[in-house]
Formats: structure tokens, sequence, C-alpha cells
């Protein structure tokens, strides 16, 4: 394996295959790599092989049959393949090939063989991660772009594009965007490892291309969304907001009660975060026993069938309750103080059972 760029810039220079507009429209930062011919530095900065480096990486043997035993790792991993990590340590992969099958013995195939096996192994610590710490610090890990011996940062704003989709929100929840930026940015560290070996034009090339990538990213972002927030176990809902004075039909359900029970509605559907939900209805402890029992059941039922009206597919069941379990200790005997004391028994339970807990993908 070569550790010196020696060769490759006197290559440069001696057949012009540096193509002066290509190399400037990279906006290459590293400027050790601007310089070509004899008097190309041979220092850490411009890419001379370290000891650190070379123990890691001379290591490596075989490097088709280590990129194909990385592949089959991959592959075993399932459904985490898919994940951000996943789609980037195949990227690494596929770059590690085309590197090796264009006999590049600069040291890239090594270091996206590296990267590919760091990514694969955050896989695994993902998954056996208990705490959330733990999942975040490999998903955190997943994310790291190392700075790389043979590469050479170029087209920083295409970095910064590819930055600010990560840090969007709605990136946790777009499998799509996800794989693109991951091979987003494999694609511009191999541009930067061709610049790196003064092999400008083909660099320029493979960014050039990158940029409709990049774009479909954005475009992918803006087709998701961030789920709403998970509803609470139980949801206790004001019966003097739901239903007019005396009444539980569902053509007496208030415009705030609909309201409610849309949203509620809204962020049900398709969710698959709860298996049933059960619908309680309650009164006040005034007036007779059975009258009491008979709205509470009328309301119940009203909220459940404006549920499944709305599109709710999970079993509702819907019971009242009249005046049992009272929240309130009201003592006054003013009729009108009384009746506003006892407003928080006047209301209608939903409780979710089985309730499951979603998470973005990562």
């Amino acid at each position: 394996m070569k550790h010196s760029i020696l060769a490759a810039a006197m290559a440069a220079a001696l057949t012009g295959c540096a193509g002066t507009a290509s190399r400037d429209q990279l906006n290459i930062q590293n400027p050790t790599v601007l310089q070509r011919g004899f008097g190309t530095p041979q220092d850490i900065s411009s890419g001379a092989a370290t000891k650190q480096w070379t123990d890691v990486y001379t290591q490596i043997k075989h490097r088709g049959d280590v990129l194909d035993t990385l592949q089959g790792r991959l592959d075993a991993a399932g459904p985490r393949k898919d994940s951000y990590a996943g789609a980037k340590a195949q990227c690494w992969i596929n770059a590690g090939k085309e590197a090796f099958a264009a006999h590049d013995d600069w040291g890239f195939v090594e270091e996206a063989i590296g990267e590919a096996a760091r990514l694969t192994v955050s896989l695994d610590a993902a998954d056996s991660a208990t705490s959330s710490t733990a999942q975040a610090a490999a998903q955190s890990e997943a994310q790291a772009n190392p700075a790389l011996r043979t590469v050479t940062k170029v087209r920083p704003d295409l970095w910064e594009q590819l930055a600010k989709i990560r840090v969007d929100p709605r990136f946790a929840w777009c499998p799509q965007a996800r794989k693109l930026v991951a091979c987003s940015e494999v694609e511009l560290m191999y541009a930067g490892h061709e610049a790196w070996t003064r092999a400008f034009d083909k660099a320029k090339q493979r960014t050039d291309a990158l940029q409709d990538q990049v774009r479909a990213s954005e475009q992918a972002l803006s087709s998701c969304a961030v789920p709403a927030p998970p509803l609470p176990k139980v949801m206790s809902l004001s019966s003097d907001a739901l239903f007019a004075f005396d009444r539980g039909d569902v053509p007496a359900i208030t415009p705030q009660g609909r309201a409610q029970l849309d949203d509620i509605a809204n962020r049900l559907r398709g969710s698959g975060f709860t298996d049933r939900m059960t619908v309680s209805g309650y009164t006040d402890r005034l007036g007779t026993s059975l009258y009491n029992l008979r709205l509470s059941q009328e309301r119940a039922n009203s909220v459940k069938q404006y549920l499944i009206s709305k599109g709710v597919t999970i079993p509702v069941d819907a019971q009242g309750f009249g005046k049992a379990d009272p929240g309130t200790a009201c003592t006054t005997r003013n009729r009108k103080a009384l009746i506003e004391c006892l407003a928080p028994d006047r209301r209608v339970d939903i409780r979710f059972v089985g309730q499951k807990t979603v998470t973005p993908s990562q």
C-alpha cells in the first residue's frame, strides 16, 4: 500500500489531469491538497500515514473478502438494516467495492471497510441497548463522519445542507430521507478522496451528481411529519364542555366537545399505539341514581358513536356509572356554588388499554 501522495502529485503535474476549474468548484478546505508537483508536503495534514493509521488498517488483508463478510453481517441485521446507520453501512460497503474494483491502493478501501464495520457494530449496540442514553450514544456514533486520512473535505455547502436535514425533527420519522442523507454523506467522502488523490475532475463529477440526491433528500423530508404527542393513558373530559345541559345524545355534543373528540380520533387513526379503549360516563351526586345512571350511559355511548364515525377502528367499550367514583368533597349549601364545585364529577373518562410506545426509527 502506498503511504505517500508524491506519485499522485507528480502524475497530476506531468499529465495535467487535475482540472483547475474542477478543483476550484470543489471548494477544497485543506490547502495542502491544492499543491502539486515535487513541492507537495508529506506531513500528516497532507495525508501521511501515521503509526496509528498503519497499526489499524495494514492488518486488513483480502479486502474483497472482508467486504463480502461485512455485507453478509449487514444482511443478517434484518429490519435494522433499514435505519440511517444501516443505509450508511451499506453505502460504505458499496464505496469500498467500487474503489477496490478501480484498484485504488491509497487506503480508501481500508477506510471504507473500517467505517462499514463501525456502523454495523453500532446497529448491534443500538439493538442491545436497554437505556435511552445508551441508544442515543449508539445513534450518535452512527451519525458521526470522522476525518479519514485519505479524504479531504469538499463542497462544504453540500455538507451544510445535509446537516440541516439531519437535525430537522422530521428526519427521525422519514426513512427515505435518512437513506438518501446517509448515502450522500458517503458519496461526499468518496469525492473528498478523489480530490485528495488530485482526481479533481472525477470528484467534481461525483459532487455534481450528488446535488440532485441532496435535493431529493429535502423533498423526501418535506413529505414527512412528526406524529402528534402520544395520548395519556387516561383522558378526563368535562361533560359540561362535551354536552349541552342535561343532554347526552350525539346532536347535543357541543362544538368544543366535537373539537376535543376530533383531536382524539385524528391521533388514534392509524397510530397503532393502543389495542382498545373504554369510555366511562359519570355524573355528580345531584338527582336520582336511576336518572344519573341513564344520563352517564347515554353520554358514554354518544362519545363512542362519535369516535367511530370519525374513523376510529379499534374496539371501544362504553359504560355509564352515574354518581359513582366522585372526586370532589363539596359541602356548601348554596346550590349554584354546589353545582360549580361538583363540576369535576360530571365527566367522561377515556382509557387506552394495551398502550404501546411509538418511537422514531433510527
